[in-house]
């Protein structure tokens, strides 16, 4: 049976902030639609760092670094990931459907593509949007998107916290834009 040794963290290839900035990103864009956990807005940034992600937007009463909650689980990451307020989900999307940029609502929908089944264009930047906790993303952007996307669920619960649908979501689309052929 072969060991495993645990990696050092001296051994884990860590970018510099410089390295990171310099770094080519993956074409994908994260939008967060008032989202009210502190947590999970560090989380989404430590996500998007990890998947060398385009840029974040922050909307409504979504909150916005500098904050010590935000700072316990981004553990960083809004200082390399590239973000930006945005007061208006709605004028958001039709603003980066407007320079071709193509938007999909992370949400449990009529006509929704799974995730497995979805594959981002070629050469084409996307953005994803999470929505609030309770509320989800807002049916007018829902409306606006160019698509949905949902993650399959199979449980009684159908409910997976935005932080964690993120990351799924994320991992699926970073590996399917770097690793497929």
């Amino acid at each position: 049976m072969a060991i495993n040794r645990k990696l050092e963290n001296s051994e884990l290839d860590r970018k510099s902030l410089e390295e990171f900035k310099d770094a080519a990103k993956t074409p994908i864009i994260v939008i967060l639609d008032n989202i009210r956990s502190l947590n999970n807005i560090g989380s989404v940034f430590r996500s998007c760092d990890a998947f060398l992600i385009q840029k974040i937007y922050l909307c409504g009463f979504t909150a916005q670094p500098p904050h010590k909650d935000i700072h316990k689980t981004a553990l960083g990451a809004t200082e390399t990931v590239t973000w930006e307020y945005a007061e208006n989900t709605l004028e958001l999307v039709k603003k980066l459907q407007s320079e071709h940029i193509k938007v999909y609502s992370i949400e449990q929908a009529e006509n929704a593509t799974m995730l497995n089944d979805f594959y981002p264009e070629k050469e084409q930047t996307c953005a994803v949007i999470f929505g609030n906790e309770v509320k989800g993303v807002q049916q007018e952007v829902v409306s606006a998107s160019d698509g949905v996307i949902e993650i399959p669920q199979l449980g009684s619960k159908h409910s997976l916290n935005i932080a964690v649908s993120a990351g799924i979501v994320l991992w699926d689309l970073f590996s399917k834009i770097r690793f497929e052929k």
